[in-house]
């Protein structure tokens, strides 16, 4: 844990969110009803995980706040993930279970991100030690913690509900006798049932993961080498070498390899039909790796604990033989992580993250006038400005149809088409911030207001400046000559022409990253 811990904050504060930090960071600052409204609509199944947080950034609306639960939770997994190994396999295998978690790339990635999934894992692996706990109880009592555990953690995010499946797998190799079936089946069936409503509301926005595409087998070979301590060279293969020994170690593999295999198998092969898989989904599965690498480690030890030396031979059981042994393999795990040190510090680095919001805000704060217009393609890229208003505080969001917080939705309601076009034609520049796959001249986004925006500035502006950086553009178009206008197609046109209200000061009572309004001063010196 103290490992785990201490990798957890090295680089927390990397300087600046990417999207879905800067969703959770935005919406756990709401109030309550707000929340409430907006998970009728999205975001469904981190409800729990907003209102948790939405307690959490009441201390420091902060970046490392925000990632601080993360990083105990991953923290609180890998002492879970050593107490398994304990009881599975003996102190000496429960202590380089644990390492070995800690110093999992993965492990350390997600330790550090402002979402559910470190909490998520670390419930199923409190809940794995439950039903060990309850198996070897064997009192109705005794379930009573797991089914709690389990349902706290389906409602975090419901795809952990895979992990019941792997403790059923889990209780069949153990061969458990009726009584048990019975208190484990009541304990889920308990556990299942609050989230079922959450299930049936989350079908309505399966939209949010319409991005998602078939996972093929290059997806199963990537999640193989996240779910190692090393990508690829010594590390990784040394580890898929010793947990093919983990194996033998029939009462391990009982409950690490379920845990491993069912999850992302299901996961892979529902997404094959409905793609729904992504590695995050199944973080929790990578617990059961560690625990069978130990135990084949642990294995080989005990095969090398009686050599001959002079004639005679040395027993394992000697304590400073044991002692020596798991001294040593706990200094081989920390030579693996020297090893792999360049990946842990590569994804310690904003640019290593999907996107960085805040370089977003640096950049428009250097190249934006106060009073400029500002047109977000596609819409979610005013997260940028949410998050960090500094530098979009004096700019006017051209499209933004009322307040964001008020709107039900995570990043704002726009303008209709007809609305929109209005509002474009009273402007003689404006800074569109785009993402780079929105400017495509093949892009045809669904949406008639995406539509609108592309089709306008195709037709009466032209780019006059350009700057890009990390993945995001920001353009300033001036508008044509009268002489250069083309003629507009009639179809382009939206028969919408309700008048609605300009916002004026859209960002206005905004809560930013360091706790203050957008329009009002910094409650300290950090960025945006």
């Amino acid at each position: 844990m103290a490992a785990m811990f201490s990798i957890g904050l090295w680089g927390v504060d990397r300087g600046g969110m990417w999207g879905d930090e800067s969703v959770t960071f935005l919406v756990a600052q709401r109030t309550v009803p707000q929340i409430w409204r907006l998970l009728h609509d999205v975001d469904a199944v981190h409800g729990l995980y907003y209102l948790f947080m939405h307690v959490v950034l009441t201390v420091h609306p902060g970046e490392v706040v925000l990632r601080l639960p993360s990083v105990c939770a991953a923290t609180a997994t890998a002492g879970l993930v050593a107490a398994l190994g304990v009881r599975l396999a003996g102190p000496r295998a429960g202590l380089w279970a644990g390492l070995l978690y800690a110093i999992t790339p993965m492990t350390g990635h997600y330790a550090q991100e402002g979402r559910s999934y470190a909490l998520v894992a670390a419930g199923v692996a409190g809940a794995t030690l439950l039903l060990l706990r309850a198996v070897e109880g064997a009192t109705a009592r005794a379930w009573w913690p797991y089914g709690t555990v389990v349902a706290l953690t389906c409602l975090l995010h419901e795809l952990a509900v895979l992990g019941l499946c792997a403790h059923a797998v889990t209780l069949g190799l153990l061969r458990v006798p009726g009584r048990v079936w019975a208190g484990w089946g009541g304990a889920a069936g308990a556990a299942v049932m609050p989230v079922l409503p959450l299930v049936w509301v989350s079908q309505g926005q399966a939209g949010q993961v319409a991005w998602l595409v078939t996972p093929g087998w290059d997806s199963v070979g990537q999640l193989v080498r996240h779910f190692s301590p090393g990508p690829d060279g010594v590390v990784f293969w040394g580890a898929l070498l010793l947990l093919g020994v983990g194996l033998w170690e029939r009462r391990t593999a009982a409950v690490a390899l379920p845990l491993l295999l069912v999850p992302p198998g299901i996961l892979l092969t529902v997404s094959q039909v409905r793609p729904l898989f992504h590695d995050r989904y199944v973080l929790y599965a990578l617990a059961g790796a560690p625990l069978l690498v130990a135990a084949g480690a642990g294995r080989l030890a005990g095969a090398l604990g009686r050599v001959r030396c002079g004639g005679g031979r040395v027993r394992l059981d000697d304590r400073w033989v044991r002692a020596l042994l798991g001294v040593g393999g706990a200094l081989v795990l920390v030579a693996a992580f020297v090893h792999e040190l360049p990946v842990h510090r590569r994804d310690r680095s904003a640019a290593h993250r999907p996107d960085n919001l805040a370089v977003v805000s640096a950049l428009a704060v250097r190249q934006m006038r106060p009073g400029d217009p500002v047109l977000f393609v596609p819409s979610v890229g005013r997260l940028a400005a949410l998050a960090y208003p500094k530098g979009f505080r004096q700019v006017r969001d051209i499209a933004l149809r009322g307040s964001v917080p008020g709107s039900g939705t995570l990043w704002g309601r726009e303008a209709t088409p007809g609305e929109l076009r209005r509002r474009l034609a009273s402007v003689g520049r404006v800074w569109v911030v785009a993402e780079a796959y929105a400017l495509d001249p093949g892009w045809s986004p669904p949406d008639p207001v995406e539509r609108t925006k592309l089709a306008v500035l195709r037709q009466e502006f032209t780019v006059r400046e350009e700057h890009v950086r990390d993945g995001v553009v920001l353009r300033l178009h001036v508008r044509r000559p009268a002489a250069e206008e083309p003629t507009l197609d009639e179809s382009a046109h939206d028969e919408s022409t309700a008048e609605e209200p300009f916002a004026e000061e859209p960002f206005a009572g905004e809560l930013t990253s360091d706790g203050s309004t957008a329009d009002g001063p910094p409650a300290d010196g950090l960025p945006g």
